[in-house]
């Protein structure tokens, strides 16, 4: 089972030695490891499909997943050499490499957008404009979540701070709590998030402007110096990551995806009707609206639209000087044909 730490808490528990380039002497597979912004296994289901079905261990990688608390954490740990890959926000990526991180995007996990601003569903609000004034939950401080409501609060002509606040009230139970206490108006979430609570009583309405499905959501990065120096490792994970994306998608494979996916987080298999809802919920957020360019391609307009409203939004100062650096479609029709 996955739990989330701190990237504090998640650095005092590494070995001394470090973790890239350590090698399993037992079965001789190289030793990644793999940060995710959450516990969820369902949200990271491709991963925890290779593993279950071999596809690392094929290309000799035995693969550890850690969760702490948000894409910046993740990023934290990825640029710390701490870990090979992570699954941050496209969001977080750009802002980091505003502050000099050599964080790139490779692979587009959640093609359609996998969050969304949701309030009470007895609530009077129905669009962006009711927040005016108002306060958004969200998961984390400086996760992929805070930039999309963001964006979509820009959108509407609102600037956080003036127009509206944000506050960090945690995911699940706290985020039930902040509601029911009148801490948060909104909840920027997940359809995760939004299952989960959706799941414990707590309904919620998302009042997202259809025209930011477009924002893709989190996806799998590394740092440019693994992709320069340790190109055979970037291919072989992308490989395996990318089978087992394809293998969860095949209904006809369903039984098994859902035991690996209890087998990394089994409180999420503890109730199988919630858990096969929520897999759903999920996996249809990973399938691109164009399937042309296959899975994991990332559109450069997006990546655009994405800079603008980070600039827009005063997340960032400026536009990158190369937004191209921070992502790479490179890998993405070599990993398809693996999948054929």
């Amino acid at each position: 089972m996955t739990t989330r730490r701190t990237f504090t808490q998640f650095l005092a528990a590494l070995p001394l030695a470090g973790l890239l380039g350590t090698t399993a002497l037992a079965q001789d597979l190289r030793e990644i490891t793999f940060v995710q912004p959450s516990p969820s296994a369902i949200n990271s289901f491709p991963v925890f499909v290779a593993i279950g079905e071999g596809y690392f261990e094929e290309e000799g990688l035995k693969v550890t997943v850690e969760a702490i608390n948000g894409s910046g954490a993740v990023l934290q740990a990825l640029s710390a050499g701490q870990a090979h890959f992570g699954r941050p926000g496209p969001g977080p990526v750009i802002a980091a490499r505003s502050r000099g991180v050599d964080a790139v995007f490779i692979y587009n996990v959640a093609a359609r957008s996998n969050f969304g601003v949701v309030v009470r569903e007895d609530s009077d609000i129905q669009d962006p404009e009711g927040l005016r004034g108002k306060v958004i939950g969200t998961g984390t401080a400086d996760g992929a979540e805070v930039g999309f409501a963001r964006n979509v609060m820009t959108g509407a002509g609102m600037t956080e701070g003036t127009d509206y606040t944000f506050l960090t009230v945690g995911d699940g139970g706290p985020a039930t709590v902040a509601f029911n206490s009148g801490e948060m108006d909104a909840y920027s979430s997940s359809t995760a998030d939004a299952a989960i609570l959706n799941q414990r009583g707590m309904k919620v309405r998302d009042i997202t402007p259809p025209e930011f499905a477009r924002f893709f959501g989190n996806g799998i990065a590394t740092m440019g110096d693994t992709i320069r120096n340790d190109r055979e490792l970037v291919e072989k994970w992308g490989r395996a990551f990318a089978r087992g994306h394809a293998f969860a998608l095949d209904d006809a494979n369903r039984e098994a995806v859902l035991a690996h996916l209890k087998a990394g987080n089994p409180q999420e298999g503890e109730d199988p009707e919630f858990q096969s809802a929520l897999f759903d919920a999920v996996r249809e957020k990973t399938i691109p609206v164009d399937m042309s360019n296959g899975l994991g391609y990332m559109p450069p307009e997006v990546w655009e639209e994405w800079q603008a409203s980070l600039v827009a939004g005063g997340e960032i100062a400026a536009p990158l000087d190369d937004l191209n650096a921070a992502f790479t479609n490179e890998f993405i029709a070599g990993w398809n044909e693996a999948i054929q």
